[in-house]
């Protein structure tokens, strides 16, 4: 058994739990993406979490990850890809892959999933929203030399909150809940994803542990809802 620590102070970060991530309708549909609504609801209700904040992608809508702002024949959602370089320092790029239109500004597709309990929501935090880079981490932008766009999360959870463990949930694992959590580790949080609040774009099961297994190399924990860590909420 693991005893919780001394120092628990525990946020929920529920990552774009948004239409556009969800079955049926959704453009960038994960599969069983609407049943982690239950879950979320559940860990959203229990008393020890001091602070609950869910995020949105919310793109413009010439977003460099749509493969609709791209030229043929390099513009083929999922499986093109396009170079992203640093606008204020063109030594540092990284590879991204393309999307469809997805979770653009003032769309409905943008908006948080129908049946997330929001009275229980604290805080809901926009990211995405610079045009010239991908930002998959509900913290900041991949780039560190400058880093060109961050959220304010982390100061949020830490100044605000005084949050010391981060619980993660939502959609999706292989992307912005990875990030998320490896992100939120690199902050200085324990981090604990919670299997059943997430699904995978790629939701092989080949894939699910090669994701687990980064996250945690990395230190996250990846847990069920049974779990010692979970039980501490109650």
């Amino acid at each position: 058994m693991v005893s919780k620590p001394n120092n628990f102070s525990p946020a929920l970060l529920i990552i774009d739990l948004q239409n556009d991530f969800s079955p049926p309708d959704g453009s960038l549909a994960v599969s069983e993406g609407r049943d982690t609504i239950p879950v979320v609801n559940e860990l959203l209700s229990r008393p020890a979490f001091i602070a609950r904040v869910a995020t949105k992608d919310y793109h413009p809508q010439d977003h460099i990850s749509f493969a609709s702002n791209h030229t043929t024949p390099n513009n083929v959602p999922f499986t093109s890809f396009a170079t992203v370089v640093n606008p204020e320092n063109a030594t540092e790029s990284y590879e991204t892959r393309l999307w469809p239109d997805h979770c653009v500004q003032g769309t409905p597709g943008s908006d948080l999933v129908d049946g997330l309990d929001m009275n229980l929501v604290d805080r809901v935090i926009e990211k995405g929203k610079d045009s010239r880079v991908e930002m998959y981490s509900a913290f900041y932008d991949p780039f560190v030399h400058p880093r060109i766009s961050d959220s304010g999360l982390s100061k949020v959870l830490r100044e605000e909150y005084k949050a010391t463990w981060v619980y993660v949930v939502g959609l999706a694992l292989d992307y912005c809940v990875k990030a998320s959590a490896l992100d939120a580790k690199k902050e200085g949080f324990e981090v604990v994803v919670i299997r059943e609040g997430t699904r995978a774009v790629d939701g092989s099961d080949v894939n699910v542990a090669t994701v687990e297994k980064e996250l945690t190399d990395a230190g996250v924990r990846v847990r069920d809802l049974g779990s010692e860590e979970v039980s501490w909420l109650s």
